[in-house]
């Protein structure tokens, strides 16, 4: 039998490939200089004479432009900033789900709302799920106080983001952080 080679979803973390002066293989080059001014069209090697006057690297930013984009900059400065970029694209908050039942008992409450509030200091949504089973369906006004003694409870730290609405057997509202 053959070995199977896992498949590594590093799309999101991946940065976008950039050519830094002698990797870039085209004759011409459109050219921006370090201060933002355009320099016009001309060849790599003119580019990078200019680039070492200056100290700096020539970077492509527009590789499928006609001719190719470079500019001249410190590569390393350029790559940081791309990370950093990326990191503030990669922390989109996280939806988390709580389950409660109507006859939760107090202290159970406690501890469920204590995690959802956890959840919301961190920036995370939460949502809350009231499961009702057999008779206790005939009796959503138990469960829809239930919903509003936990919006109540998380008043502090969170908003209503969606409100409570019944669907078959389940009671679910979003709450969301509120901006501090």
């Amino acid at each position: 039998m053959g070995r199977r080679k896992k498949k590594h979803n590093n799309n999101r973390n991946r940065l976008p490939r950039v050519r830094v002066n002698e990797q870039i293989r085209v004759p011409r080059v459109l050219v921006i200089g370090p201060d933002g001014n355009n320099l016009g069209v001309m060849s790599v090697r003119e580019a990078m004479a200019i680039a070492e006057e200056h100290g700096l690297d020539v970077v492509e930013v527009s590789p499928n432009a006609n001719p190719p984009v470079v500019k001249i900059m410190d590569y390393g400065k350029y790559m940081y900033e791309l990370k950093k970029k990326q990191k503030k694209k990669d922390k989109t908050p996280e939806m988390k789900e709580i389950e409660l039942t109507p006859t939760i008992g107090e202290h159970d409450l406690q501890v469920k709302l204590k995690k959802a509030r956890e959840f919301l200091e961190k920036g995370h949504k939460v949502k809350i799920e009231i499961r009702m089973r057999g008779r206790q369906m005939l009796h959503v006004d138990i469960t829809e106080q239930l919903a509003e003694k936990v919006i109540a409870l998380l008043d502090d730290v969170a908003a209503v983001d969606v409100a409570p609405k019944q669907e078959g057997r389940f009671v679910h509202f979003i709450l969301k952080p509120r901006k501090r």
